[in-house]
């Protein structure tokens, strides 16, 4: 009797932290897998079919830096109550404030133009015109941030983040060499050298891992849903659990393309789509949906970021459980970045795919700037208390930035003198 009463007792305990997961979950998976965006899919597409299973050793990397860089993001809501951006308007007073939040202004705004050039293209495969597909999708966006509550919001988007998952079944089905994945892809190389090529590729898959708007959505986010220091357990938890579901996605997309387009030059996702529509015509399809799905993703998880900022800085009502009416700065801002980005994928001849691959790298290149305002925030003893960053926490972090300066700087001697690494 006693052994089945414990075993109930277990089993009860199970259950209720199952649910207290699922309560508190959201912001740590959205974020992390809303970085798979269109951009992300290009580069991930890009690099498999450039240089194979090789760079994925660089993602598993990055799988622990993404937990470590958002854990901090967590924490720091859930004590101060306010947004990244408010956070270091607080902490580094006006200058610095308005440097980061035109950094994050500039970078989101570009990041936002790729967003729609991956939806736009992808639905261009299934005939769908572009003009078509950038007024449906501010309609729908406009719907979702308009019923009034972020739990609604926060549910709905959770089902586009499972839609995101679409590629692992894609690449079981292009029947991979396991033994050529582990082999080439888990221990760390650079295939053909140094070159201003791989550092190119190097920085962009970096860039689109670790994004400067990550750190200002997760913030505001857990601020909007009303963490507490108490959910701070589970709000890691919800980050490790989205940074391994990212990592797992962009490791899958580049086998597909490692595997089946291995030395085809790549200029974007859709192309790699209706590449693998040749050979398999499920497969494709599904590069083709889930390139859609990261660019919807992107584009309502960036353009909030993006809002909940200005709103913080403005002292506009910033929260998606306000109606429009009470918040019409707020939700001004929203669909101005919304409709300004889908403008201009629509300009004839504009230069979509440069813009797709740049704006990885400028993103990058902003990078260690936001997370030294992120590190210095963190150890702040004054207003994070038992929650200041750790000796052990401080030397991670410092050594990801560090290694984010020294590629970025090295990616920039590369372009300036091209012949140096030759």
């Amino acid at each position: 009797m006693n052994f089945f009463a414990r075993l109930y007792y277990k089993y009860r305990q199970i259950i209720k932290a199952i649910q207290l997961f699922l309560i508190i979950s959201g912001p740590g998976i959205i974020v992390m897998i809303a970085d798979n965006d269109a951009g992300g899919i290009t580069t991930y597409a890009a690099t498999g079919a450039k240089y194979g299973y090789n760079l994925n050793w660089l993602i598993i990397i990055l799988i622990p830096a993404c937990y470590y860089i958002q854990e901090m993001t967590v924490r720091l809501g859930a004590v101060t109550k306010r947004g990244h951006a408010e956070a270091i308007f607080a902490g580094f007073g006006s200058f610095w404030g308005w440097f980061s939040l035109m950094d994050l202004l500039i970078v989101n705004w570009l990041t936002m133009i790729t967003e729609f050039i991956g939806m736009t293209a992808a639905l261009k495969i299934f005939g769908v015109p572009p003009f078509l597909t950038v007024i449906a999708l501010c309609v729908i966006m406009g719907i979702m941030v308009l019923n009034g509550s972020y739990w609604t919001w926060e549910k709905i988007t959770l089902l586009f983040c499972a839609m995101n998952l679409i590629y692992i079944p894609g690449a079981f089905m292009v029947h991979p060499s396991v033994a050529a994945i582990i082999r080439q892809g888990t221990i760390p190389n650079l295939p053909g050298g140094l070159s201003s090529d791989l550092f190119f590729f190097l920085m962009a898959n970096i860039g689109t891992t670790i994004a400067p708007w990550m750190l200002f959505f997760q913030q505001s986010s857990v601020v909007d849903k009303s963490l507490k220091e108490k959910d701070i357990p589970w709000g890691r938890v919800d980050t490790f659990v989205g940074s391994l579901l990212t990592g797992i996605v962009a490791i899958f997309i580049i086998i597909v393309t490692g595997t089946v387009l291995k030395g085809v030059n790549v200029d974007d996702a859709a192309q790699a789509s209706v590449m693998l529509m040749k050979t398999n015509k499920y497969i494709g399809t599904f590069m083709a949906i889930g390139l859609f799905d990261a660019g919807f993703l992107g584009a309502i998880c960036i353009s909030l970021a993006s809002s909940w900022a200005f709103g913080e800085v403005f002292g506009w009502a910033h929260s998606l459980n306000y109606k429009i009416k009470e918040a019409p700065w707020f939700y001004g801002f929203y669909f101005s970045l919304l409709l300004s980005a889908g403008a201009v994928v629509l300009i004839p001849k504009a230069p979509l795919v440069l813009i797709t691959l740049f704006v990885q790298v400028v993103a990058v290149t902003l990078l260690p700037a936001a997370l030294v305002f992120l590190i210095l925030l963190l150890n702040n003893k004054k207003t994070m208390g038992e929650y200041t960053n750790t000796l052990s926490q401080n030397i991670i972090n410092i050594t990801i930035v560090v290694l984010i300066i020294i590629i970025s700087s090295a990616y920039g001697v590369s372009t300036l003198f091209p012949n140096i690494l030759k």
